[in-house]
């Protein structure tokens, strides 16, 4: 009985040291996956004067990264959507979050699946 105590306490230790792996691989993962949106957001960014795309920041909060402009919160989303024009008409949209949120949704899956495998 004792090799199948030990062989339990193997398994479990193991599995420990699996589940340790897969969750620092993942946070590695997904801070390299935000910085990387945020520089691609300021490269997509519209640029009139250039303080709209210098803003975008990540931050952990919790567990999760949240990717933010710090500066211009406010034009994210009119520039994404468009909005109305004070004299009647529509101010034409300019998206470029939903494209980089897409890409980087598509580069954590692919690295989670990755650390997963091993």
């Amino acid at each position: 009985m004792a090799s199948i105590d030990q062989l339990a306490s193997e398994i479990a230790k193991a599995l420990r040291t699996y589940t340790n792996e897969v969750t620092e691989g993942l946070e590695e993962a997904k801070k390299r996956i935000a910085k990387a949106t945020v520089k691609r957001l300021r490269a997509t960014s519209p640029k009139l004067t250039g303080d709209y795309s210098r803003g975008w920041r990540t931050k952990q909060v919790g567990s999760a990264q949240v990717i933010h402009n710090a500066t211009d919160y406010q034009l994210t989303h009119l520039l994404e959507w468009g909005h109305a024009k004070v004299g009647g008409g529509r101010v034409a949209p300019r998206p470029h979050i939903r494209q980089a949120e897409q890409e980087a949704i598509k580069e954590y899956l692919k690295e989670a699946e990755k650390v997963i495998r091993g």
